[in-house]
Order: C-alpha cells, then sequence, then structure tokens
C-alpha cells in the first residue's frame, strides 16, 4: 500500500497517542509496530556532551535497545552507520561542521545510501518545516521529536521503536505550531463533508486508487476533492510533497 507520500509504507496510519502527550503519525501496521521487540542497533549523533551522556544513560536502561556508536558531528555519523549498520540512527538536527540542519541531511543521505536504516532526528524546535524537510523525501522510517520528550523515556523509547518497525512520528508540538498559523477555528471548518472524508482517507495512508474504492468515486473524483482541499487549506501554493503532508497534519491534529 502507498501512503501520504506515496511510498510503501504499511498498512495504515493511525495516532497512538492524544495530543496532550506525543502524538504518533504511524505508517505501518498497528500489529507490526507493536509486536516488535527485537534487539535493535542505535547509533546516537549529538556534540552537546551532556546531552549525548544523558542519552547514554537513558538507552543503557533499555534492554532491547543496543547503543553501538556515540558521535559528536555529520561526518562521524555517516562513518558510524557505514560501519555499524544499525537499525535506527538518532541525531541532533544541528551539528558540526555548520551547525545548521546536518540532522535532516543525515536522514535524506541515509534514505539513499541505507534504506533500511530508521533516523529519529532531535530538535529545539518546534517550526514545522523543519519536519517537513525531513519528510520530503519519504515518511517511512523517520521521526521528529523535540529534545524534551527526553524526559518521557517511555515516550521517547517508543518513537525509537515505530521508527524502526518503518513508522513515523511526529511531535505533537510541531502539529500544534502548524495549526496555530492558520485560523482560531477549526481549519477543516471549510471543507464540504465529502472533503473531509477523503481528507479522512489520506490520513488512513491511502493513495488515490484506494480512495476512491473506498469512497465508490473515480479516481478523477478524487483528485479534484483533494485539490480542493489544498486550495481551501491554503496549501496551493506549496510544493507537491509538502501539501499532502500538511493536510494529514492539520486532519491529525484536530483529532481528540
Amino acid at each position: 500500500m502507498h501512503g501520504i507520500l506515496g511510498v510503501p509504507i504499511g498498512d495504515r496510519l493511525g495516532v497512538q497517542a492524544p495530543r496532550s502527550r506525543l502524538q504518533r503519525i504511524v505508517l505501518s501496521s498497528t500489529r507490526r509496530l507493536y509486536r516488535w521487540r527485537m534487539t535493535l542497533s542505535l547509533v546516537v549523533a549529538e556534540d552537546d556532551l551532556l546531552t549525548r551522556e544523558g542519552l547514554r544513560s537513558l538507552l543503557s536502561t533499555v534492554d532491547d535497545i543496543v547503543l553501538v556508536a556515540l558521535c559528536r558531528d555529520y561526518d562521524q555519523l555517516i562513518s558510524a552507520v557505514e560501519e555499524h549498520r544499525p537499525n535506527v540512527v538518532l541525531t541532533d538536527i544541528r551539528m558540526p561542521p555548520t551547525g545548521t540542519d546536518e540532522g535532516v541531511r543525515a536522514a535524506d543521505e541515509l534514505r539513499r545510501t541505507h534504506p533500511e536504516t530508521g533516523v529519529v532526528v532531535l530538535s529545539q524546535y518546534d517550526d514545522p518545516e523543519f519536519a517537513l524537510a525531513l519528510l520530503e523525501h519519504g515518511s517511512e522510517g523517520r521521526a521528529y521529536l523535540l529534545k524534551e520528550r527526553m524526559s518521557d523515556p517511555d515516550q521517547f523509547v517508543a518513537a525509537i521503536r515505530a521508527v524502526a518497525a518503518g513508522g513515523s512520528v511526529i511531535d505533537a508540538k510541531v502539529v500544534d505550531a502548524l495549526v496555530r498559523g492558520r485560523n482560531a477555528r477549526s481549519p477543516l471548518a471549510v471543507l464540504s463533508p465529502r472533503e473531509r472524508e477523503v481528507l479522512s482517507q489520506m490520513a488512513a495512508g491511502k493513495d488515490n486508487s484506494a480512495i476512491a474504492a473506498t469512497l465508490f468515486l473515480t479516481v478523477r473524483a478524487v483528485e479534484k476533492n483533494i485539490n480542493s482541499i489544498f486550495t481551501k487549506l491554503g496549501l496551493a501554493a506549496e510544493a507537491e510533497i509538502h501539501k499532502r503532508v500538511k493536510a494529514v497534519l492539520v486532519h491529525l491534529s484536530t483529532q481528540h
């Protein structure tokens, strides 16, 4: 099955936690995610010593995660992945050499060179544009979390496991920031009932053909509804991949 970015991502998409906590956008089978309990190898990349040691300490208490390398910059991270081929990389969004977007660039590079490796990007910023940049080339096996989530080890580790199983996790505060940039009323209020149905199916990880079959519509009718959704949500000028991701994030942010 194809999901919101048009790549194979699993059987369904669902929100596994309320908005007041970490909001998971799971892009693979729920059964597959929660039965995943094999030992996971992990590479951590973080230039701040205290944060790096904090992550080491936190992860040392998790039985099914093995920390195989600690890195301080982009080059060390890429080398460690080549050497260890981990299940998951946990990386700061900003590291040497430039201190700008190394975490996102590493995620893009690893999608090309090691597509089987999941990536969790940690950030201090709830700017949705960072998350969208991470998802631009695909959502499978990618997560964007705020560093404050380290204070909740259960949810933090659950995100690592979800990404290892092919899921995708977006921090609830990132979704909230997206919605805050829109009208105070529900951003979906402008949509027709049919458009809300189509958007709901998009959020279930279905491509246009699957949506058409579910709602007994033609593919062309689905395309027209989706284009109308983009226009009404103010996404018409966005890049195509961003429009679909943002529309689904808006949908999920309204679910309680």
